[in-house]
């Protein structure tokens, strides 16, 4: 890997994903090499670096198996059309030569393997066995045939190791040469046989639409005994995928809790929440237009509407149970009052809000797009939550809401019985 360092915002016209596809194309100019641009994440710290997709794919049998399924499986990623890129981290292109010792004619010549290894080990290996001095200085002595002698695989033919009788012979004699291709790395993940498919997925694609496709692939073609795991940003975008889901629920069941003690009934949280879901429907509007993704920043917005939603039913149904205790009048006529008085509260906050968040949405130089991205939601949930809240809040509310008893008239009745 290379790194870039793009030039400072004040002093750039062009953002960093108009940058990539430039360098990208001048990059594929280059006659002989194979280079990917891939643009780091705006969270430092996140992935470990690397290429977005990093599909991992493990197995306890040998390299060979492993690399056949991970051939068979970026071949399918290469013809879904989804990605810029992807390649095989595993690939057999690492020649070696085996040496095939014919043991008893070497028996028979009282040559040990010990001698023929030594042999080789001294001729090649550039290991040194001593130092000498000269002229105040020391130096290794390297015992190694020169470089024109160890150019040619058969030139190892012409190594001679010394018999039992003292006679030199050629290990072309001896030894037969084989030539194989060997794994350029022999890499494990969590102590197994493992190729990572990497990649990076075209414009128009999320990460998690690639390691779907690869995880469908996966289940559908991978023999018995070979698994897949991830590694990088994907591994972390797999283990935290849900964590929104989870945060969201949460955050919803503790409100729900909180309110359900502060009115002491479960009926009122329910009709001040109603409107939460349809506000994180008007916030994925813009996301689903592709105006914005599902990200960190986004996931903060969707929680925050939570509480600035349900801050416009706790204004509606609190003042309307207050008018039915003190009023003695009608749920439906409580409602009524409470939403004609509360609807300039409610359309003040919810404009002093979404005049909040505008300077987001215009905003410009270094972290932009991820403040765009949470004012965006912010702005279109609360607006669309908002326009709900007016109308789904004091509907449910006449449904769901309990009669509540007059205790000023009780209160006089019972003064009134008093001697």
């Amino acid at each position: 890997f290379m790194g870039l360092r793009l030039a400072s915002w004040d002093q750039r016209k062009r953002s960093q994903s108009e940058i990539s596809p430039i360098l990208q194309q001048q990059v594929d100019q280059i006659a002989g090499l194979e280079t990917h641009v891939i643009t780091r994440s705006p969270l430092p710290g996140v992935g470990g670096g690397g290429a977005p997709i990093s599909f991992v794919i493990n197995s306890t049998n040998d390299y060979e198996v492993v690399y056949s399924v991970a051939e068979q499986l970026l071949e399918s990623a290469r013809n879904s059309g989804m990605f810029a890129y992807v390649q095989n981290s595993l690939n057999f292109d690492k020649p070696q030569i085996q040496i095939d010792v014919d043991r008893d004619k070497a028996a028979d010549l009282g040559i040990t393997m010990e001698d023929i290894g030594t042999a080789l080990a001294q001729s090649m290996s550039e290991g040194y066995i001593n130092r000498f001095s000269m002229e105040s200085r020391s130096y290794r002595v390297i015992p190694q045939l020169e470089r024109s002698f160890r150019l040619l695989p058969e030139q190892l033919r012409r190594i001679y190791v010394r018999t039992a009788s003292g006679a030199m012979v050629p290990l072309s004699t001896l030894v037969n040469l084989e030539f194989v291709v060997q794994p350029n790395q022999r890499a494990q993940f969590q102590q197994l046989n493992s190729a990572t498919i990497q990649g990076q997925v075209l414009p128009g694609y999320t990460i998690g639409d690639g390691l779907n496709f690869l995880i469908n692939e996966a289940q559908r073609t991978f023999p018995d005994g070979i698994s897949y795991d991830f590694g990088g940003q994907s591994r972390q975008f797999i283990q935290e995928g849900n964590a929104l889901v989870y945060a969201f629920f949460l955050s919803i069941i503790v409100i729900f809790l909180v309110l359900a003690a502060q009115y002491e009934s479960f009926r009122d949280p329910l009709i001040i929440l109603i409107s939460v879901p349809m506000s994180i429907c008007g916030a994925l509007i813009p996301i689903n237009l592709g105006l914005a993704s599902i990200n960190i920043y986004t996931q903060i917005g969707l929680i925050t509407l939570i509480g600035l939603i349900s801050k416009h039913g706790i204004l509606m149904v609190d003042f309307a149970n207050h008018i039915q205790i003190s009023k003695g009048v009608s749920v439906r006529e409580a409602i009524e009052e409470a939403a004609a008085v509360r609807l300039r509260p409610i359309l003040m906050t919810t404009g002093a809000m979404a005049f909040g968040v505008i300077p987001l949405l215009l905003a410009s130089g270094a972290g932009a797009v991820s403040r765009f991205d949470i004012g965006l939601v912010i702005f279109t949930g609360l607006i669309v939550g908002t326009l709900f809240t007016l109308f789904v809040v004091p509907t449910m509310y006449t449904y769901i809401s309990k009669k509540r008893d007059n205790f000023v008239a009780s209160n006089e009745t019972i003064a009134s019985d008093i001697p």
